[in-house]
This record gives structure tokens, sequence and C-alpha cells, in this order.
């Protein structure tokens, strides 16, 4: 009676994993979906403003980031002005308002990284890559 029982709970503990395993590979593949509407959708409406320094120019994703680009009018600066004077300064607030605005997202694990590139010289400035764990901060 004892050893069938043990038989019995060993198969419900591998049927267990076995269905958590399919669910995972359901949720990856939903999240998938997910990011491809959301670049679809997203993409017919760029290049968009944000301010008046900055404009919303192209998304795209890989596995399962989402890839924001900005373009920035750095004005009279240089490319190394801004990389050495404002990433400190914006990260704090990219990753604050990603963590606001991309929740849902981020709850369903799927990171959000933006890129900022010279409006002038198109010269990669920073990149911030936000996970949900960096909202819990």
């Amino acid at each position: 009676m004892k050893n069938t029982l043990l038989s019995f709970m060993l198969i419900i503990s591998l049927g267990a994993g076995l269905f958590a395993a399919d669910l995972s590979k359901e949720m990856l593949k939903q999240n998938k979906q997910v990011i491809k509407a959301a670049v679809a959708a997203i993409s017919k409406k760029l290049p968009q403003k944000v301010d008046k320094y900055t404009q919303f120019t192209a998304i795209s994703s890989k596995g399962l980031t989402l890839f924001y680009t900005f373009e920035i009018n750095t004005g009279a600066k240089s490319d190394e002005a801004v990389k050495s004077e404002d990433r400190r300064r914006m990260s704090k607030y990219v990753t604050q308002g990603i963590c606001q605005s991309s929740k849902y997202f981020l709850d369903s694990n799927i990171n959000i990284s933006y890129i900022y590139i010279s409006a002038k010289t198109k010269a990669k400035l920073f990149q911030f890559n936000v996970t949900k764990s960096d909202c819990k901060k």
C-alpha cells in the first residue's frame, strides 16, 4: 500500500512538472505573439515626437526584448559630452518611465530596451535595458 501511494504521488508530481513545462512553452509562444503585434502596431505610428529634443523613430524585437530607438537632437553638444553628462541623469528617469508605461510587458517577462542615438551623427549615445526586477528597486 505504501509503495502504491508513493508511486501514485510520483506520477502526479511528474505530470505536474510536464504540465508546468507545457504551460511555460505556451506562455513563451504567447509572449512572442504579443511582441510581434506590438511592433507591428507601434511601427505604423512612427516617427513620433516625444519632446523638443527627442523623437521615437523605430521599434524592433529580438527574443523576449522590445527595442525602442530614439533620436536626440543634442544641439551644440558633442556626442561625447552627451554620453558623459546625460547618461546617469537619464538612466533613473528612463527606468522609472519604462516601469510605469510598460508594466504589462514587464509583468509578462518581456524586457524593454531604450536605445538613444544622435540625430546629428546617428551614433549610439546610450542604451537602457530594463527588466521586471529593475522596477522593484
